[in-house]
């Protein structure tokens, strides 16, 4: 992948990002800002917008427009030399399907979407296709179409792959801090935990994280909610990091002002993905034979949520 006459970190890569709500407009931002050809493809409010405009990235330092390719077509991805796929969990079959007949051999897949078996059923579908896993820690919200706000963080980690040390460099070198991993699945599970922890609590109150963890009371039902999660992976074998219960406390300290993504689709009548987070874990559950009745409640109370919201017409 790497020419001869170009060193790793100063060749141009043609990226594509597949769903390209906030989390893939932040980054496809950073890639395009540092010099990649990037394409973002995603709905035709915000590509109308990115296209008149610009993608406006808001941070706490700078608020400019960045020149980026939009497009509302998953043939977009057609030649691209990474593909950041970031649509809901909900839809990866779908999406899947629509990208492979334009997807090139040399074309690596990185899945930077919620869950923790993605990329497995990724690969169902588009094996042989290169297909990695990727764990996001960023807080990102549209603001508008074509508009995304940074709130902190943005780093990556990435499962080993063909192209992973070069994929590393680039994107390290274009701000985005990324590690690969041998083994990605404790961290993918580290993530599910804290998003399961955080992300339907933050959707019910329709608060931010910082605001959860000052409550009485919020941190003995977060307690309760990660020691499920950690039951059925260790049930599942899965060896979880040894710094987990820091780095669940540590999202509250990095990202007070965040909403969730769940609590941004429920307040924009979106379904959610509740039931790849919370819900795999009552999943798994109830085939490893751990009882998750904290988790169950949740995703129960989402759904509910998700229900009221689409009859009122929210």
């Amino acid at each position: 992948m790497t020419s001869s006459a170009h060193s790793p970190a100063s060749r141009t890569l043609s990226i594509a990002v597949l769903g390209a709500g906030s989390v893939g407009c932040y980054f496809g931002a950073l890639l395009a800002r540092a010099g990649h050809v990037v394409t973002l493809i995603g709905r035709e409010s915000h590509v109308q917008a990115i296209r008149e405009h610009g993608l406006r990235l808001q941070t706490a330092e700078q608020d400019n427009h960045i020149p980026v390719t939009a497009s509302t077509s998953a043939r977009a991805v057609a030649g691209a030399d990474v593909v950041l796929f970031c649509v809901k969990s909900t839809d990866t079959e779908a999406a899947a399907v629509q990208i492979k007949p334009y997807l090139t051999p040399h074309t690596q897949v990185l899945s930077l979407q919620n869950g923790v078996d993605n990329d497995e059923r990724m690969r169902s579908i588009l094996d042989p296709q290169p297909v990695a896993a990727t764990v996001v820690y960023v807080a990102t919200a549209m603001a508008g179409p074509g508009h995304v706000r940074h709130f902190g963080r943005g780093e990556l980690v990435i499962a080993s792959c063909p192209q992973g040390s070069e994929i590393a460099q680039q994107f390290s070198a274009a701000g985005i801090p990324t590690q690969l991993s041998d083994d990605v699945r404790p961290a993918l599970w580290q993530k599910l935990i804290i998003n399961c922890v955080y992300n339907a609590l933050s959707a019910l109150t329709q608060q931010p994280y910082g605001w959860l963890v000052a409550q009485t009371g919020t941190a003995a039902v977060m307690r309760d909610i990660a020691n499920e999660c950690k039951a059925v992976a260790q049930a599942d074998g899965v060896e979880l990091p040894t710094q987990i219960d820091e780095a669940i406390a540590a999202i509250a300290r990095t990202m007070p002002g965040q909403l969730s993504s769940t609590a941004q689709d429920l307040a924009r009548g979106k379904s959610t993905e509740i039931d790849h987070l919370n819900g795999y874990v009552v999943q798994r559950g109830q085939a490893l034979g751990i009882a998750t009745p904290a988790n169950r409640l949740l995703q129960l109370l989402v759904q509910m949520k998700q229900v009221g919201a689409a009859n009122t017409g929210l």
